[in-house]
């Protein structure tokens, strides 16, 4: 889908092949400016076998994002690095409340306890400082994808929508859609993605962009 007016994609699998044109002109370069993360390791893609691909689906059952797919067809180490895989190749999520414990310590994930169960697949992403990006496997939009929130602990902990998908995380995160936001739900408002957005709103929080303690 595009955006009205634009020849550029900015959805899906077009956006992600965008994003990897991007890379491959140096692949070996920080996918954030504020940290040194390469968008591959070691300037090597290494991506996921076509057949193993082909068939590979969260342990939920639900299938993977068509963007997550086309960026695993490109490479895998990004992701392996956020300990997105098992010691066996096999994709390994954390429920929020776990995810939070482990990067940002036992007594901010305790909090998260009482909404993690509508986040049980969670998958860690770069970006933050303080906060946390992450990709959480809910009930897919309209162009087959998942969520990806923002946690933030700086002040009242806080869990919001950030994107829509992992395809308008890559997008932004590569510089190709310019968000200038004054918060993390800031995206509800862009006519691009409000749709989207909304959707995952009514699943994910009951209607609302986000949940902020006490939950």
């Amino acid at each position: 889908m595009l955006t009205e007016g634009t020849d550029d994609a900015v959805h899906g699998v077009a956006l992600v092949e965008r994003v990897i044109e991007v890379v491959r002109q140096n692949p070996g370069a920080s996918a954030l400016s504020y940290a040194d993360v390469p968008w591959v390791s070691g300037g090597v893609a290494r991506p996921m076998a076509a057949d193993a691909a082909a068939v590979a689906a969260f342990p939920s059952g639900r299938p993977l994002s068509p963007s997550l797919r086309a960026w695993l067809g490109y490479d895998t180490s990004l992701l392996e690095r956020y300990d997105w895989f098992d010691a066996d190749g096999g994709l390994a999520p954390r429920r929020l409340d776990e995810l939070v414990a482990d990067e940002l310590g036992d007594m901010w994930g305790d909090l998260y306890t009482l909404i993690a169960d509508r986040f049980p697949e969670c998958f860690l992403l770069p970006g933050g400082s303080d906060s946390r990006r992450l990709l959480a496997v809910t009930e897919p939009d309209r162009e087959g994808e998942y969520p990806v929130l923002a946690v933030d602990v700086d002040d009242l902990p806080f869990v919001g929508l950030m994107y829509p998908g992992f395809d308008v995380y890559l997008g932004n995160t590569a510089g190709l859609i310019e968000h200038e936001y004054e918060s993390y739900t800031g995206l509800m408002d862009d006519p691009r993605y409000t749709r989207r957005m909304h959707h995952h709103a009514a699943r994910s929080f009951g209607g609302d962009s986000c949940f902020e303690y006490p939950f």
